[in-house]
């Protein structure tokens, strides 16, 4: 497998001494690529692994990255575009072919426990830059290609620029040769390379050929200040498809002679299948057979039943007689959990266990000497990640022995390896397509269901299946959102300043476990410390002279994957509902008391100004509303939050109402202001979903809720005004499809704290 070969690789420079040192003092490797990576259609000419131009001048771009609503397809086309001085309805996506150069450097970056104060940009301490520089030589080898973590525009922001600059370079450097003219003389417009004085013009497809064959010279990324495209708002180039129903996600997909498959899992989590009857199943009209499945994956035993619709399917598991066995470990509970890890971190406070990510001056002696003393316990409950498209996919085993599967995936090499290793066959006869995903959030970084498709593609004939997993199977066999609880502390001195902080939580680990299922390669079981667990808990920009960040990686049995800004998602209501309590016995304004923590950081002080400033902070409100603000910094972005909310009565229940959310956010270079609104929009929504609603309830082994009446969505009349305000900045593009979640519940409970008085330190958020 290629992972193993390159981590075989790896291992042989660390063992060679003198030469892993040449290795490390050596910059990446380019991710430019060969001309000929791309497969040239008729007409077609590569001019580096990421760009094609086609007889007619147009542009072809491959994109690694899976689009899920988050609009990176709209926003890489535009950075090639810009570069390239064309149009971006002119700039075409294709599948690119299997290759390092387009593995994603930065997740694995950002997957560094680097505190902020390290990695401010202009002030990156040297620890920090070496780290990073280690990291993104060991991700350019390694060329995982993934979309998540927030990464994808900023893994991009170089590759892809310096693959439609050079290109435009040598589109240039060809017409210099045509005509014998200087270079600096000519200009491009939309595709069209022209020279002014003389009158000479050729669009792009009458140059690629020679371009291909002329060196680009001193190539340069064209000045902000030129820019035409990039920074304005842009519409989504998937919008008009996605409205009317011409989009392909993975549960569009038809091929002739196609079964279709259910899936059905134990009732209970980590159970299996004992004996199977499928007699009563298959006298049902229109079942095929059924097929059991072993553990692939990650996933548990389980059976599939194969029709000729989905409905034929879905039919047969009713009839289906099976002996269900338990988890060989005994039941889970969710309630018993949670206890379970009160009591471990309410130890771990005491006697300071788990593994420190953080420690500054010495928060024991000065919480033991501060004038005030502070102590809270927070909790978060499992979260499954319900998207809109359940899990499915398209298997075709071909009698040449390729094997051809569509699938809304983040991971494309993980789920080519498992298919391969599934199919018992050389990853060279595997071939992916990566669909639209309608929805991801973490979720479609696994490969079970894949897996499974690939399995039962095994039993049908060599007649193509597509595997659907009921929305029922969906909430109750997935990789959850890890529960978590924390103890922190806070000492304050005569004045309210703050003197001291500590944090010690408890959680499951997500990045072992992931690994052990997914990465097969690296044999046996992982347990390394896992920077998501504690991740917006031992990095806070706020300076206070005494603090301790520790964490107690648990196993609790449950299975745990990323969920949508993964520990920040409940680590920021932690430690942003903290601060305001300290806030609250200080007898500070809650913007006013962050603000004095923040002198030496003037990027999150800025953002959250703005974000009090556009919200009115501090401005008289209607009777029996108030306000709440949480600042908070994950993959790279700031983002600091106002909500206006009050309490309603519905149904004799007194409930939180948000009116108005105000978002302010520093995501270093905008490269489409829209889609950066659009991502904020849907954060909001989305966390205030999972900080009023969500939540997984495992009883006897089995989760609760089902279905979405079990576990409801914002409703229509419930979502808020929502506010973008973008600071300005010249610095690299960081991450917007999740940063804007984790400030929501800890603002929300913030605000409803100034309404009601009520200290809610629980998701989701109930009034008494």
């Amino acid at each position: 497998m290629r992972l193993t070969r390159r981590f075989v690789v790896l291992s042989g420079l660390a063992a060679s001494g003198a030469l892993v040192v040449g290795w490390s003092g050596l910059p990446p490797r380019s991710r430019l690529g060969r001309a000929d990576l791309l497969p040239a259609g008729a007409g077609e000419v590569g001019l580096n692994g990421w760009i094609k131009i086609t007889a007619d001048g147009q542009v072809q771009l491959a994109m690694p990255f899976s689009e899920m609503g988050q609009g990176v397809h709209t926003a890489l086309a535009l950075l090639a575009a810009e570069e390239l001085d064309i149009a971006p309805g002119r700039v075409h996506l294709i599948a690119p072919p299997r290759d390092a150069i387009y593995g994603n450097v930065a997740t694995l970056v950002g997957n560094l426990p680097l505190h902020p104060t390290s990695t401010e940009p202009g002030h990156e301490s040297t620890g920090a830059r070496l780290g990073q520089w280690m990291v993104r030589k060991l991700a350019r080898e390694l060329g995982i290609s993934v979309t998540g973590g927030s990464s994808t525009i900023a893994d991009s922001w170089v590759p892809l620029r310096l693959a439609a600059a050079t290109a435009r370079a040598q589109l240039l450097g060809a017409a210099s040769l045509r005509w014998k003219l200087p270079v600096a003389e000519f200009q491009i417009d939309d595709g069209v390379v022209s020279h002014a004085a003389g009158g000479e013009k050729a669009h792009f497809g009458e140059l690629a050929a020679a371009a291909a064959v002329t060196r680009p010279g001193d190539v340069r990324f064209k000045p902000r200040d030129q820019w035409r495209l990039v920074g304005r708002p842009q519409p989504r180039r998937d919008a008009a498809a996605k409205s009317n129903g011409s989009a392909r996600y993975g549960l569009d997909t038809r091929l002739p002679g196609m079964l279709y498959a259910v899936v059905r899992h134990a009732p209970a989590l980590g159970g299996a299948p004992g004996r199977i009857d499928p007699a009563g199943a298959l006298k049902r009209a229109g079942v095929e057979r059924v097929v059991r499945l072993g553990p692939l994956a990650g996933s548990t035993d389980a059976v599939a039943v194969v029709g000729r619709s989905t409905w034929h399917a879905r039919q047969g598991p009713q009839a289906l007689e099976i002996d269900w066995r338990g988890r060989p470990g005994g039941a889970l509970d969710s309630n018993a959990i949670l206890a379970g890890l009160e009591a471990q971190v309410r130890a771990a406070a005491e006697h300071d266990d788990g593994f420190g990510f953080y420690t500054r001056g010495d928060a024991a002696a000065a919480q033991s000497a501060a004038s005030t003393r502070l102590e809270a316990v927070y909790r978060a409950p499992y979260l499954a990640h319900a998207t809109m498209e359940p899990m499915n996919a398209t298997a075709h085993l071909h009698p040449d022995g390729t094997v051809e599967v569509w699938a809304p995936t983040q991971v494309p090499d993980q789920a080519r390896e498992v298919i391969a290793r599934v199919a018992g066959v050389p990853i060279e006869q595997v071939r992916l397509h990566v669909t639209l995903l309608g929805g991801g959030f973490g979720r479609r970084l696994e490969v079970d269901f894949i897996a499974q498709a690939v399995r039962v593609a095994q039993e049908t004939g060599g007649r193509p299946v597509q595997l659907v997993w009921p929305r029922e199977e969906d909430f109750s066999h997935d990789f959850y959102r890890p529960a978590g609880v924390a103890v922190l502390r806070g000492g304050l001195d005569a004045q309210g300043r703050p003197v001291a902080l500590s944090i010690h939580s408890a959680g499951d680990a997500i990045t072992p476990r992931w690994i052990e299922r997914t990465l097969p390669a690296l044999a046996g079981p992982v347990d390394i410390p896992d920077k998501t667990t504690a991740e917006g808990l031992f990095d806070l920009a706020y300076d206070i002279p005494n603090q301790r960040m520790a964490h107690v990686a648990t196993r609790s049995g449950v299975p745990v994957g990323f969920w949508r800004s993964v520990g920040h998602s409940h680590n920021a209501f932690f430690s942003e509902g903290f601060i305001d309590e300290m806030a609250h016995a200080a007898k500070a304004d809650p913007v006013a008391f962050r603000l004095a923590l923040l002198a030496g950081m003037p990027r999150h002080a800025a953002v959250l100004q703005l974000a009090a400033s556009q919200a009115g902070w501090g401005s008289p409100l209607p009777a029996g509303r108030a306000r709440g603000v949480a600042l908070h910094e994950s993959f790279g972005s700031i983002v600091a939050q106002v909500l206006e909310v009050s309490v309603e009565t519905v149904g004799g229940r007194r409930q939180p109402r948000v009116h108005r959310v105000v978002c302010a956010v520093d995501c270093g270079t905008v490269v489409n202001p829209d889609g950066v609104a659009q991502q904020v929009e849907s954060s909001v929504v989305f966390g205030l979903t999972a900080a009023l609603h969500g939540r997984v309830d495992i009883v006897g082994g089995e989760v609760q809720q089902k279905n979405f009446p079990d576990s409801p969505l914002l409703a229509l009349r419930e979502s808020p005004t929502i506010e973008t305000h973008l600071v300005a900045s010249t610095n690299p593009p960081t991450g917007m499809g999740e940063p804007a979640l984790p400030p929501v519940a800890p603002a929300l409970a913030n605000a409803l704290f100034a309404l009601t008085g009520q200290r809610l330190r629980s998701l989701p958020l109930v009034l008494s």
